[in-house]
C-alpha cells in the first residue's frame, strides 16, 4: 500500500530519500480538506489568477488545467494544482454562499442540510413531517376570513415540506 486508504496520503518508505518531498505532499493534502473552505461552490474553470492556499470544487465538466479531475477539490500551491479526490462525507464551507458543501452519493451537495430535526435551546421545533391536514370545509356558521388565514397557514406548512400535501 502506497498511501492511505482514505485520503491517500503518501506513506514514507524505508530508505527513502528526500522523505520530505513525501511528507510535505501529505500536508499539502491535509491542508486542503482538514477544516477545508472552497472559496465558491462547483465551477469547471480554473480561476485565472488563483493565491496560493485557495481551495476550488471543480465542476462535473471541468476545461484547462482542470481537465480529467471533475468534482475533485482542487487546491493551488506553490507547485502548482493539486487535486483530491472527494469521499462521501467530505464537507467543505463555501465563502461565497456562507454556506457548505457536502459530498454524496457522487454529487456534491451545496446548502443543503440534513437531518431528522431541529432543535432549539432544547425544544424541538421540526421533527418528521406530518400527516395530512384536511382544509376547513362545512360548518354552521362560515367564517370566510378565518377559512382564508387557516389555508394560507396550511398551504405554507406544505409548502415547506412540514405537512403532507
Amino acid at each position: 500500500m502506497n498511501g492511505t486508504p482514505r485520503l491517500s496520503l503518501p506513506f514514507l518508505s524505508p530508505g527513502q530519500a528526500q522523505k520530505e518531498f513525501t511528507h510535505n505532499e501529505a500536508l499539502q493534502i491535509l491542508d486542503a480538506v482538514v477544516a477545508g473552505a472552497a472559496v465558491e461552490g462547483p465551477r469547471s474553470d480554473p480561476p485565472v489568477s488563483p493565491s496560493i492556499g485557495a481551495a476550488y470544487i471543480v465542476g462535473s465538466a471541468p476545461t484547462g488545467a482542470w481537465t480529467g479531475n471533475s468534482k475533485c477539490v482542487a487546491s493551488y500551491t506553490a507547485g502548482g494544482w493539486r487535486f483530491i479526490n472527494p469521499l462521501d462525507g467530505m464537507t467543505l464551507y463555501v465563502k461565497s454562499e456562507g454556506t457548505t458543501a457536502c459530498f454524496r452519493g457522487g454529487a456534491w451537495e451545496v446548502g443543503l442540510v440534513r437531518g431528522s430535526q431541529v432543535i432549539v435551546n432544547g425544544q424541538q421545533v421540526v421533527g418528521a413531517r406530518g400527516s395530512a391536514i384536511v382544509p376547513a370545509s362545512g360548518g354552521t356558521t362560515v367564517d370566510v376570513e378565518a377559512r382564508a388565514v387557516i389555508d394560507g397557514i396550511l398551504g405554507a406548512l406544505r409548502e415547506h415540506g412540514l405537512i403532507q400535501a
